[in-house]
């Protein structure tokens, strides 16, 4: 090997390794000490909403009690007990079926753990909506309470061709 031809080569070896450290440390990696890994986002309120409402149109019943404490998962867990927990998912997700869309209002803060939020719930000849509360527990959201329905006047229907 010429003298030409080994410069190019430990070049390129020097070019590549420079590459590798690049890439490795915005990558995270750091020489001798390990990776760090970033904390879990804080959820919020509107994050247990959402996950509830996934869990029951999938039909998941320990990820739908998941979303619920205190006497409100109580008597969840008794209503389960009272049917199958197949019963339970067909009526879970028979009850979100007919639902187009979700609008979820902001969090208003009644105390440090605990929140209400607004849940509007668009179907194809109405909406209705619902003040649902939770509470943090564990660093988790869940729903302790939520209030009847309101039916809300809608100056569209979903649907409804544009003209």
């Amino acid at each position: 090997m010429t003298k030409e031809r080994k410069a190019q080569v430990v070049t390129i070896a020097i070019l590549l390794a420079t590459l590798a450290l690049i890439l490795a440390r915005t990558n995270g990696w750091r020489a001798g000490v390990a990776p760090r890994s970033a904390p879990p986002p804080e959820t919020t309120p509107q994050d247990a909403i959402y996950a509830m409402l996934d869990a029951a149109r999938s039909g998941d019943v320990n990820a739908y009690l998941a979303s619920y404490a205190g006497q409100l998962e109580a008597s969840l867990r008794q209503s389960l007990q009272e049917t199958t927990a197949t019963g339970f998912a067909r009526y879970l997700k028979d009850s979100n079926s007919s639902i187009k869309g979700i609008a979820i209002s902001e969090p208003q803060p009644l105390s440090a753990r605990e929140t209400k939020v607004r849940v509007e719930y668009v179907y194809q000849d109405r909406n209705e909506a619902q003040t649902v509360y939770l509470e943090k527990l564990g660093g988790n959201w869940k729903i302790t309470r939520v209030d009847g329905v309101e039916p809300v006047k809608t100056l569209v229907p979903y649907g409804t061709p544009v003209q």
